[in-house]
């Protein structure tokens, strides 16, 4: 049964309807209201960062990477955008960006039919998207929720390109890193006895995915940004919780740049040297 505490005051019912957030007769069942939970624990994240940028410039833009079903862009337009859609703000947008095409056409549709006329959604590759003449050269928020595996990886690679001031991450399904320590662990098993946290196949799994986040926020660093982890739900929630927020300081390189260097060469990791070292 939907209780009126679980909706944030000025939240569109109709949107959350069309969303299958809340049933056509207004309920909201368990798995919804985890889904809205997270949804408005990342919007509580994103919401002061959008003002930090309205209060230095008249406009902002967002790109939801791996949209999907754009949950996220939906709520946050709703919230924020909407209410500022006006003279002051008029080229504030939203650009929702998804390789699936059959999700583009139907977000392109709810957003005319709620009359979202600061949403965009596009469908396109992240390569398509960083060259893309349908988007800014420059964006100031970059999101991508639940992007799994390589996706945030690709979703950084867009900030970097656009040069967002902000960055909001929520990684999800991280394997690529696990694979390269389970395909190496043979060579380094005898010389490093820090091969016994990822030798059996459970822990290389998990510890893969930890490793995977701290070159990210590395990566990050070495680009001058900021970077703040933190969990985004409780653990009884999503086990994909991690929450990493980087906000763009102009801050020195050259030590996150060595410890990322130092890290993949400890653990074996160089041939994935390419995917974390991008060009500043």
């Amino acid at each position: 049964m939907q209780q009126a505490h679980d909706i944030r005051p000025g939240q569109s019912i109709e949107l959350l309807k069309e969303l299958h957030i809340l049933t056509r007769d207004g309920k909201l069942n368990q798995d919804s209201r985890r889904k809205l939970k997270q949804v408005y624990h990342l919007y509580h994240f994103i919401e002061p960062l959008l003002l930090e940028i309205l209060n230095e410039k008249q406009t902002v833009t967002l790109a939801d990477h791996g949209a999907g079903k754009s949950y996220l862009g939906f709520i946050l337009y709703d919230l924020f955008f909407k209410s500022r859609h006006d003279v002051a703000h008029a080229g504030s947008h939203i650009y929702g960006i998804e390789t699936r095409d059959e999700l583009v056409q139907k977000s392109e549709a709810l957003a005319k039919k709620l009359e979202f006329s600061g949403m965009s959604f596009l469908n396109l590759s992240v390569a398509e998207s960083i060259t893309s003449d349908r988007l800014p050269s420059n964006i100031d928020v970059v999101t991508a929720l639940h992007a799994c595996n390589t996706a945030t990886d690709d979703a950084i690679r867009f900030a970097l390109e656009k040069q967002a001031k902000f960055i909001v991450l929520v990684p999800c399904c991280q394997a690529e890193v696990a694979s390269v320590l389970k395909k190496n662990k043979g060579k380094t098993l005898a010389k490093n006895a820090l091969t016994e946290i990822w030798r059996h196949p459970l822990h290389t799994r998990e510890f893969g995915s930890q490793v995977t986040n701290v070159l990210r926020c590395l990566q990050l660093e070495a680009h001058g940004y900021q970077v703040n982890v933190t969990e985004l739900v409780g653990w009884e929630h999503s086990m994909k919780n991690e929450l990493i927020i980087a906000s763009y300081k102009d801050l020195p390189r050259r030590k996150p740049t060595e410890r990322l260097q130092e890290v993949l060469q400890t653990l074996g990791l160089e041939e994935m040297q390419p995917r974390f070292f991008t060009p500043a």
